[in-house]
């Protein structure tokens, strides 16, 4: 039986990923800073260490400790649109945490590294985006996601740490955060929905997203590990279903029952205008599957959401440069959230 670290399996996607490890019959310790994450999201049968992977004091004491046969990474600050506002913290945790965490696999003989990375490397370009596109990331967020794969790349190279950088997009389900109001639209939608408030959308709602299903996708990690002769590439993970962010709020509005809830408008912000990938290197490499239609993903979500209930939004976030300067539509979202 295997022993494994997954990093932010508090959170939304590394707890189902957590979820399937365990039934996979493997030992599995958690590491997370319950920032976005939560105790109860964390299945039964793993071991929850709360703590931030930026902490290397911990994260060294953590490797000493076990005897981790791989690292599935995927704790992250993940607010990509204000990213270069907190350019501290997002280089701190995102890029200095990561290299805590690879330079440990590598003086533990952790036999194999998984890195949860982003659409956001892409920048803007052609979609759908593939992955011997040129990365041309447009916010710190994704400048450092692109950052850490090129370590793993280099790392593999010279100190033999195998890798896979699994490049996801748009993953929304049960489980997501419904507190943050800066990211996951989806959540956004259904928790405003729940709270008697408009769904904001930014400009026309004309930006184009594949919102992608997060069990259509979490046990592409377990795929990914399971197969050596593809180890030591970044690969796109995602839906290839495409629609407008408008045409999503209407979807979410029919999920959650109420199809003439109020759209309110808000000024375009500075923003990728169309960013999904094609998987079709992963559904190759890694074994097919089918994407769940939008209206069956949401239904689902919906379904879990009212269980649960609405949410304050919240965050934790303290802005790093003047925050007169930042755009209307941090100010909008902000404004809606308590300081915790």
């Amino acid at each position: 039986m295997a022993q494994h670290l997954v990093t932010g399996g508090a959170g939304f996607i590394g707890s189902h990923l957590t979820d399937r490890l365990l039934t996979a019959g493997h030992e599995v310790v958690v590491l997370d800073n319950l920032d976005g994450g939560k105790r109860e999201n964390v299945p039964d049968g793993a071991h929850l260490v709360v703590g931030s992977i930026a902490d290397r004091a911990l994260v060294d004491g953590l490797f000493a400790r076990h005897a981790f046969d791989s690292v599935f990474h995927l704790a992250a600050f993940a607010a990509e649109g204000i990213s270069h506002a907190v350019k501290a913290h997002n280089y701190e945790v995102n890029v200095l945490g990561s290299i805590h965490l690879i330079n440990a696999a590598l003086r533990t003989k952790v036999r194999y590294f998984s890195f949860a990375s982003s659409v956001a490397v892409y920048g803007t370009g052609r979609v759908p985006m593939c992955e011997d596109d040129h990365p041309q990331p447009v916010d710190s967020y994704g400048n450092a996601k692109l950052a850490v794969e090129r370590e793993l790349a280099i790392t593999a190279h010279l100190q033999n740490l195998p890798y896979t950088a699994l490049r996801m997009h748009n993953v929304y389900g049960e489980r997501q955060n419904m507190a943050d109001p800066l990211r996951n639209a989806v959540a956004i939608f259904l928790n405003q929905i729940m709270r008697g408030e408009p769904i904001t959308v930014y400009g026309d709602g004309s930006q184009r997203r594949s919102f992608t299903y997060v069990h259509d996708i979490a046990g592409c990690f377990l795929d990914a590990a399971d197969n050596p002769r593809h180890w030591n590439r970044v690969i796109n993970v995602g839906s290839q279903q495409p629609c407008t962010v408008l045409e999503m709020a209407h979807a979410a509005r029919v999920a959650m029952g109420v199809p003439d809830h109020p759209i309110r408008h808000l000024d375009t912000r500075d923003e990728v205008h169309a960013a999904y990938t094609s998987s079709e290197l992963a559904r190759t490499l890694l074994g097919d599957w089918k994407d769940t239609p939008l209206a069956d993903g949401l239904a689902t979500t919906a379904t879990w959401a009212r269980t649960h209930g609405p949410v304050q939004p919240c965050s934790t976030l303290t802005l790093e440069t003047d925050p007169d300067t930042q755009p209307e539509w941090y100010t909008t979202a902000s404004s809606r959230a308590e300081r915790s």
